[in-house]
């Protein structure tokens, strides 16, 4: 079937359409196996983890286009106004991975390649399934990660990220004593983990350069005997980030915040290490000339957030960076939507990226 702009939009309408939160991606996946088939892959199924996976070619040299399929919750009406295309994963990432399918169709196989196509499960969610899962299948000599960067930029780092779950817990007494309340103690942790980033973060002028810190919850009980406090902080970390220490530390501002009658608990969880790529490198090239091609400026971005190029930059060392059309801002959002005329344009900057990589 040859690919043309309205069959390229209706793919991505046809996806944002199929509902795939984090863990329940089973019915966009099929929907992208059976376009991925429609469009002439050698070959396209569902993997192990539940990804999407396509191949054209079947070279010994491997680019490796890999975007996620699920979305956070929350309903945008999916609707066309105009040039715009609304609903929830229009912008992250479907509208980023449908370009994938889309422009590696067009460009086609190449001698000695294997272009690879994947839409992965759970990069929404702490787990990273999928991602994790392919992982060690392969060693591609490039990958281009589905995420908005703007038609007009690539992206070649995110920061990492660490989260903490702190509970603190003690007798319960009056409200008029001299003790400090479970409440209070979980306040001065955060205040504490707070003042432990900035002082860290001295002298960092770029937020991509500093830790920063987001409460996600706290929570506090008392149940005539014993009171307690529950929160969750997450750090967004940079690249000169030292996790240990860091833990040492926090560690050490809980034990100092007990009191006689209580104690804490201190978990961390979901790390990723910040990761950037380099410029100079065959792929950034061929994605400078193609943004060039159609007569756009490009741009260099590096994001706040974390992303499956955390996961794989590190484990597959090759050139490596995230690209797709759509304006992250948008990311969570309840106005979430897509130009269309620029997902169009993203997609024939992948194509010619693509092929100039795989076939210059």
């Amino acid at each position: 079937m040859a690919l043309d702009r309205a069959y390229a939009e209706q793919l991505l309408e046809d996806m944002v359409r199929t509902e795939s939160l984090s863990g329940e991606e089973q019915a966009v996946a099929a929907l992208i196996v059976e376009r991925m088939k429609a469009l002439g892959y050698d070959s396209a199924e569902v993997d192990g983890a539940g990804n999407a996976v396509g191949h054209l070619g079947s070279g010994p040299r491997r680019l490796v286009l890999l975007g996620h399929m699920d979305t956070v919750p929350g309903e945008v009406p999916i609707r066309r106004e105009g040039d715009l295309l609304y609903g929830r994963g229009s912008v992250d990432a479907k509208g980023p991975l449908a370009t994938f399918i889309a422009a590696a169709s067009l460009a086609g196989a190449a001698p000695d390649w294997t272009i690879t196509v994947v839409g992965v499960v759970e990069e929404e969610a702490a787990s990273s399934k999928g991602a994790r899962f392919v992982a060690p299948l392969w060693r591609p000599e490039a990958c281009v990660i589905g995420e908005p960067s703007g038609h007009d930029a690539v992206t070649l780092g995110y920061k990492g990220r660490l989260v903490c779950e702190y509970r603190y817990a003690q007798g319960t007494s009056h409200s008029a004593g001299p003790l400090p309340s479970a409440g209070q103690i979980g306040v001065a942790f955060v205040n504490a983990a707070q003042a432990a980033a900035d002082e860290l973060n001295v002298g960092q002028k770029r937020v991509f350069d500093q830790i920063s810190p987001n409460l996600l919850s706290i929570h506090s009980e008392n149940d005539g005997l014993e009171e307690s406090v529950t929160l969750t902080i997450s750090w967004r970390v940079p690249l000169w980030f030292e996790r240990e220490s860091w833990e040492a530390g926090l560690r050490a501002v809980a034990s100092g915040l007990d009191e006689e009658e209580g104690s804490h608990e201190l978990r961390f969880y979901g790390s990723e290490v910040a990761y950037k790529g380099t410029k100079n490198n065959p792929l950034v090239k061929a994605f400078l000339a193609a943004i060039r091609s159609q007569e756009l400026k490009p741009r260099f971005k590096v994001k706040t957030g974390t992303a499956d190029l955390n996961i794989l930059g590190p484990v597959w060392e090759c050139p490596i960076l995230a690209y797709g059309p759509g304006d992250s801002s948008l990311d969570h959002t309840p106005n979430e939507h897509i130009s269309l005329d620029e997902y169009w344009s993203g997609v024939q900057i992948l194509r010619e990226a693509v092929q100039r990589l795989t076939q210059g």
